[in-house]
């Protein structure tokens, strides 16, 4: 299912992967991961709310964007980037640290941006800003405190087409800042466990008040899974306008 907002198009593909669509440009973020692109992705609970898998493969991107080490797959970078893209990635990301790759970015047939936590620019027609991504002490720790996502190790990403402000927060708890960004379409984590949950999703949104919330990375596995229909019947409650992008 496809999204519209505005003049642009948002396919929520898996996981965390966003394809962003004008009639100008082509923007993915966090492309892959867990067989979303592949088809090869199977739900742990039969039914699950989530796109189905499908062998993926339009290489029609014109930006691709990177939040951090855990959303970093090149075979789905591979799948989704254009002749010509760039790809957009926080300098945190260090492939020494993720035992499933070899290839790091330089070694993809892309031009690489290397972008930090406050980043603002423009790539051709879309423009790129980031935002802190990460998770607080009282947010969403390990057992022994540690948090999943610690600070300085990702980004979030607002990315403007067509005047049209589209916000990925990444992998991270609410942050002090984010009720006071300018976003038309917020896209949040709403799986918690290691995220934001649906609960503290829908507060920041009521907070936010953006034209249109558009929920992903939720029910890719058994620890993200929600209930997407409860969250949007609180934001319709609220008076905030949500589309489930899902089979």
């Amino acid at each position: 299912m496809t999204v519209s907002h505005d003049s642009l198009e948002l396919d929520w593909l898996g996981y965390a992967t966003l394809r962003i669509a004008s009639d100008d440009a082509v923007v993915y973020v966090d492309p892959g991961r867990y067989g979303v692109l592949t088809g090869e992705w199977t739900p742990d609970t039969p039914g699950v709310a989530h796109p189905p898998a499908t062998d993926y493969r339009p290489e029609d991107g014109d930006v691709v964007c990177v939040t951090h080490d855990h959303h970093y797959d090149p075979d789905g970078i591979r799948r989704v980037a254009g002749e010509d893209a760039t790809l957009v990635v926080f300098d945190g990301l260090n492939t020494h640290r993720i035992d499933r790759v070899d290839d790091r970015p330089v070694d993809l047939d892309v031009d690489v941006r290397w972008v930090d936590a406050e980043a603002d620019f423009a790539v051709g027609e879309p423009i790129v800003r980031t935002v802190p991504a990460y998770n607080t002490p009282d947010g969403h720790t390990r057992p022994n405190g540690d948090p999943y996502h610690p600070e300085g190790r990702g980004c979030g990403f607002l990315l403007t087409l067509d005047d049209t402000t589209v916000f990925w927060p990444g992998d991270t708890d609410v942050l002090d800042g984010h009720a006071e960004l300018d976003v038309d379409v917020f896209c949040p984590p709403i799986g918690g466990s290691f995220t934001m949950d649906r609960h503290e999703a829908a507060d920041l949104a009521e907070a936010m008040a953006p034209d249109l919330v558009v929920p992903i990375h939720y029910n890719t596995f058994a620890a993200l899974e929600t209930d997407s229909a409860a969250f949007a019947d609180e934001l319709d409650d609220r008076g905030v306008a949500v589309e489930l992008d899902e089979d």
